[in-house]
């Protein structure tokens, strides 16, 4: 059985049990066991264990868990409550002035937990409904919460990019560190759209006479940025100690959980009952996601026993691509498949195919694999399929779903435009990493 016909079998196989609603770690093991079977026999199954264990041992995941607990602990204390609050009585007298609050809002909450689904989510429950009454135009304000989450995975500490450096085997700090200038860049592109976007047109967003004169948006400026100094210890915590080289992503994870902690208690929120919450919760998303790397490892495995891995590698040769148009291709690829298939379960099966071609091609693979952790995130708000959309719908109910596919389209081609930027311009993603080498 030649090696095409097996790699485009499993990926069929694997594609059509998550079709069919399969879960993503069932799917990968119900190939694997099949792979195993296949190539190996009966006699491969301890091979088969002692991926899943050297996988799941791996130090550098150890981050995940604490992460996602951190993220947790932030959401359910209460800390988002005070900087909602916090920033709307920071942000100037800006004709939409909302949009300007949700962005920077969430550039925030990706410097705490990088849970894009989870500030869409909480935005939608808490910022939307501000901004429809205050007559803000729906369909701009649904976008820019949507535009604002997708900064979360890419502004560390990211999951997303745990998983990604684990599996391409490079530093998770540098990947890590690489995120903060295209995240801010990005930012700065989504201000500038709504910003232009009211000066064109003014209905979009309401008086600004009006809206200062709410008492919410009223109060020291003192105070708001008061209340706001503990978070920038979370980042430093998380960051900064990455940076200066003091700890790796797994101790400043585990310091960013016990800052985590003393921030839910100075703002009011730490009980026992949350903890408890917050954990249960971190145990069970870690353990998903670990259960998936593990499969996904040995699947990559298997795809290498195939000789699967080399013969690609050949097949690129012989297409004889240039430079720009091989990077175009591989961001084109999973930029698709993100629409239609979760995030994670595409990285598992792409990266182990796209790490012979970025050898090939002597791609700088903080670059390219940032570009890639950057294509993931736009792929949850981009339609029909992309999570991010889905958990803000599930907190706005009540917009037509073809409304929201609607507003989430400019913010995903503004994304677009910043990978365009960051491929002319290498040195924006690769500058504080290479800082940091030193």
């Amino acid at each position: 059985m030649t090696w095409w016909v097996m790699l485009s079998g499993g990926l069929a196989l694997l594609l059509s049990l998550m079709v069919v609603g399969v879960p993503i770690f069932v799917a990968f093991l119900i190939l694997n066991v099949a792979g195993v079977l296949v190539l190996i026999g009966p006699a491969g199954f301890g091979m088969f264990a002692n991926s899943i264990f050297t996988t799941t041992t791996l130090a550098e995941l150890a981050a995940i868990p604490l992460f996602i607990l951190m993220g947790e602990l932030l959401f359910r204390s209460g800390t988002m409550n005070v900087l909602l609050d916090s920033l709307d009585r920071l942000v100037g007298g800006i004709r939409g002035r909302q949009y300007v609050l949700c962005i920077l809002l969430s550039a925030i909450c990706g410097a705490l937990a990088g849970a894009a689904m989870a500030v869409a989510g909480l935005l939608g429950r808490s910022l939307f409904p501000t901004m429809q009454a205050r007559g803000y135009d729906r369909n701009l304000a649904a976008g820019t919460i949507l535009g604002g989450a997708s900064l979360d995975p890419i502004i560390p500490p990211s999951v997303l990019a745990i998983i990604i450096a684990s599996l391409a085997k490079i530093s998770t700090g540098k990947l890590l560190i690489a995120g903060i200038v295209p995240g801010l860049l990005l930012m700065v592109l989504f201000l500038a759209y709504v910003l232009i976007r009211v000066r064109l047109n003014p209905a979009l967003a309401p008086d600004v006479a009006g809206e200062l004169r709410d008492p919410a948006t009223r109060g020291s400026a003192f105070m708001a940025v008061l209340r706001m100094m503990p978070v920038s210890l979370i980042f430093f915590l998380v960051v900064g100690l990455i940076m200066l080289g003091i700890a790796t992503p797994t101790e400043a994870a585990a310091t960013g959980v016990a800052g985590a902690a003393l921030l839910a208690l100075c703002y009011g929120g730490l009980n026992v009952r949350m903890v408890k919450e917050s954990v249960v919760s971190g145990i069970t998303v870690a353990g998903i996601m670990l259960a998936i790397m593990a499969c996904a490892t040995m699947f990559s495995q298997l795809m290498i026993m195939t000789g699967a891995m080399r013969a690609l590698g050949d097949f690129v040769i012989h297409l004889d691509l240039s430079y720009a148009a091989m990077l175009f291709v591989l961001l084109a690829v999973p930029f698709v498949l993100f629409m239609f298939l979760d995030s994670v379960s595409v990285l598992m099966v792409l990266t182990p195919i796209y790490q012979p071609v970025v050898q090939l091609y002597h791609y700088d693979p903080i670059w390219f694999w940032s570009l890639i952790l950057i294509v993931a995130t736009v792929g949850g708000i981009t339609p029909p399929f992309g999570y991010t959309l889905y958990a803000f719908k599930s907190a706005v109910p009540e917009m037509p779903t073809r409304e929201l596919f609607r507003a989430a389209w400019p913010f995903a081609w503004i994304i677009v435009l910043g990978m365009v930027i960051m491929s002319i311009f290498p040195g924006i993603i690769t500058f504080l990493p290479e800082l940091a080498r030193s």
